[in-house]
């Protein structure tokens, strides 16, 4: 983090620390917010100082409730856990997030987690067995956007627009979009509707849009990463592992079998062999 950073989250009340077990003695609330591969040595390092009173909210894609809870119940026996999975607009307040609560968690402690992140957009509970598809849509979809409206401005470019004034009305024609269909909560598809005249530009355009398979592109695309979510291997290689007498998964190795586990099969350093 540089120093203005730094400087301006003081100024508004930020206590920042280097250290990890710092941050569990001085907090209630535990956000998790590292990738999926990070999170078992996180918990293997926070565990013997996370108490009964915290509650600790896992961001991670693709890691459950439970593996989180396994985890912890070696130091804890009643941890308070809660998956989330939310978007990076949460740092202009826009945010969609979603939650599923575990088994030790209280009402209240899920109330708590929605009134925080409700403060930088949308939040509401599910049942976890839909966070993976949260995360193929939400999670992942600004990224979509963000490849849609570099192609919109490259095609206002391409036509005679400057750059900054493409990628200036290109965001401005999404963000309105969005907009209008949050404060109608009309169908889509009608207010698509409603921008075409017959025989109009608009709907030339869609039928192109159609015709290279724009709706199947999006729909694939959410598809993918839901797919890839569940596949997560991280923790399939810590169980694997565990099961072969060991308890630690060093980082060489589990980054080893997390590049190598499209394959099927992969030695680890003990040279047996990790199935799945």
């Amino acid at each position: 983090m540089d120093l203005p950073t730094v400087s301006s989250l003081r100024k508004l009340g930020v206590n920042l620390t280097r250290s990890n077990k710092e941050t569990v003695r001085h907090s209630d609330v535990l956000f998790l917010a590292v990738k999926p591969h990070i999170i078992p040595f996180i918990l293997d390092e926070i565990g013997a100082d996370v108490q009964a009173r915290h509650i600790v909210v896992s961001c991670a894609a693709g890691v459950t409730i439970s593996s989180v809870e396994k985890k912890l119940m070696a130091f804890q026996p009643a941890p308070k856990v809660i998956r989330c999975m939310t978007n990076t607009p949460v740092v202009v307040r826009e945010g969609a997030t979603v939650y599923a609560t575990g088994t030790h968690a209280l009402v209240e402690d899920g109330q708590l987690l929605e009134q925080l992140m409700s403060s930088v957009g949308f939040c509401t509970e599910v049942e976890e067995d839909l966070i993976d598809a949260v995360t193929g849509l939400s999670g992942s979809g600004p990224a979509y956007a963000f490849m849609a409206l570099d192609a919109l401005a490259d095609g206002g470019v391409k036509m005679g627009l400057p750059r900054r004034l493409a990628v200036r009305l290109g965001a401005q024609a999404l963000l309105g979009a969005a907009k209008m269909l949050l404060d109608s909560e009309q169908h889509p598809g009608q207010l698509k509707d409603n921008v075409c005249s017959p025989g109009g530009a608009t709907i030339h355009a869609l039928h192109f849009l159609e015709s290279g398979g724009f709706r199947s592109l999006l729909i694939n695309a959410v598809e993918a990463s839901c797919i890839r979510t569940r596949s997560e291997p991280v923790w399939r290689a810590h169980y694997l592992y565990e099961r072969q007498g060991s308890t630690t998964l060093d980082k060489e190795t589990l980054e080893g079998y997390v590049r190598h586990h499209e394959r099927g099969t992969w030695g680890g350093d003990d040279g047996k062999a990790f199935s799945h």
